[in-house]
């Protein structure tokens, strides 16, 4: 005779019923883009849409391993989230800010020119806000 899974799960300890509510925590906090817009109840189609580009494009993003930060940034802007960039290290983690500048819309001047902002960092008493140190 076959074992019923709620005969299997009512056998652990509450330690390892622990364990295994933290690593099905861990779990959902990583997932591949596919999987994201699965979790989000979204159609290739529909993020296509919103991404102004065809429903195969959509495939090939979820499938690539390896894109431009702006590239990824709009996958997930059109999911309805915001990519934030950090360095983790053991002792600290650090936001990492200069790819904001390509999350901010760009404007036009009189002539009809784009303008971008510059590059060159600020005056860093003005910047200690836009980097976060968690130690």
């Amino acid at each position: 005779m076959a074992t019923k899974w709620r005969d299997i799960r009512h056998n652990h300890s509450p330690e390892v019923e622990a364990e295994i509510a933290h690593r099905v925590k861990d779990a959902a906090r990583v997932m591949t883009l596919y999987q994201l817009r699965e979790a989000r109840n979204l159609t290739q189609v529909s993020l296509a849409n919103v991404l102004q580009i065809n429903q195969g494009a959509v495939s090939r993003m979820e499938k690539r391993t390896d894109m431009y930060v702006s590239t990824l940034r709009n996958f997930i802007q059109a999911m309805g989230g915001q990519l934030q960039v950090k360095a983790i290290f053991p002792d600290a983690e650090v936001a990492i800010d200069q790819f904001e500048a390509l999350a901010k819309p760009q404007e036009e001047d009189e002539f009809g020119e784009i303008q971008t902002q510059s590059n060159a960092p600020e005056n860093q008493s003005n910047r200690e806000d836009a980097v976060n140190v968690s130690l």
